[in-house]
This record gives structure tokens, C-alpha cells and sequence, in this order.
């Protein structure tokens, strides 16, 4: 049975409310070392906030703010992205990491009944990797001598002529 994105998601999403100041995103996500803020209103996704979004913003206005206030004097709304695509808890893993990859995505918040049960992060999926390593290095070890050994495996990705009957790597 393919893992779902419930398995995989945190599950206690920290968030801020619209009117919230980016002064306040900035401290709780330093905080809590979290890099997206979900914008809610009580438990509905408004709008989303990445570090970067923050720093975007900062930096177009640091020559019109020269002592500093623009953190306080901003909300969440002014800069959160609205248009948030999400993904259902029953979602496979492996389609929410594809999706994550194609479209340069950080995170999906995870949305059940239409309200926010969670987020999944391209930190989960390196987090799933490491484990998905962990298990091939053990099935590996418990083969006999004449089975193959882990250092003849050639993991690297080499880039292939159009004539080759392999598909080039993007």
C-alpha cells in the first residue's frame, strides 16, 4: 500500500492570523526553525508566507524604510500568497513530492474538510529519503557475500546523447 501524505505531514501547524505583523512571523519562525507560515483565519487557510516572501518584501521597501519599522508596520496580508495550492491528507506521497519538485515548492499545506490538518515539507520528503537509505543499507547487509555489494552500486546521474535509449535527466 503506497504512503500517504498523512503519515508524513506535521500534524501541530504553527500559524498567524491575516492582521498579524511580519515583525510577529518573523519571531515565531525563527522561534520555532520554520521557513512557511500558514495564514489562517480560526482554522482556514487565508494565505500562505515563506521566509522568503518576508525578505522579497523587506527588501523593496528598505529604501523607503531607512529606520528599520517596516517588520512592525506591515501585516501578513500585505505579502502572503493567496492563491495556495494544497493537498489531501489521503494524498500519495510520491505524486505531493513529484508536485513538489516540478513546481519549486517549499510545502503543501495539507487540508482536510476544508480546514488546514497539516503541512508537508520538502524538509519531510529528505526526511523520508534518509529512512528509504536506511532500509536498502540494511536489506543490503543482511545479503550473502555472493549477492551484490553496496559499493558496485553506481548512483551517479550522468547526462545521456539523445541517441542513447535512456531519457536525459532535467
Amino acid at each position: 500500500m503506497p504512503a500517504i501524505v498523512s503519515e508524513i505531514m506535521t500534524r501541530d501547524v504553527i500559524g498567524l492570523p491575516p492582521t498579524a505583523t511580519l515583525g510577529e512571523a518573523r519571531t515565531l519562525m525563527q522561534r520555532h526553525h520554520i521557513r512557511h507560515l500558514p495564514v489562517l483565519k480560526e482554522d482556514t487557510l487565508v494565505g500562505l508566507v515563506s521566509q522568503r516572501d518576508m525578505l522579497a518584501a523587506q527588501e523593496s521597501c528598505l529604501e523607503k524604510d531607512s529606520n528599520g519599522a517596516f517588520l512592525t508596520q506591515h501585516q501578513l496580508s500585505e505579502v502572503m500568497i493567496e492563491d495556495v495550492t494544497s493537498v489531501s491528507p489521503k494524498a500519495g506521497v510520491r505524486e505531493a513530492a513529484q508536485y513538489l519538485q516540478q513546481h519549486k515548492y517549499g510545502c503543501l499545506p495539507v487540508i482536510d474538510k476544508g480546514k488546514l490538518v497539516g503541512i508537508v515539507t520538502d524538509s519531510d520528503f529528505v526526511t523520508v529519503a534518509i529512512h528509504l537509505l536506511e532500509v536498502l543499507d540494511a536489506q543490503l547487509a543482511e545479503q550473502p557475500d555472493n549477492e551484490m555489494d553496496p559499493d558496485d552500486l553506481d548512483l551517479s546521474v550522468h547526462q545521456v546523447d539523445e541517441d542513447d535509449d535512456a531519457l536525459p535527466v532535467r
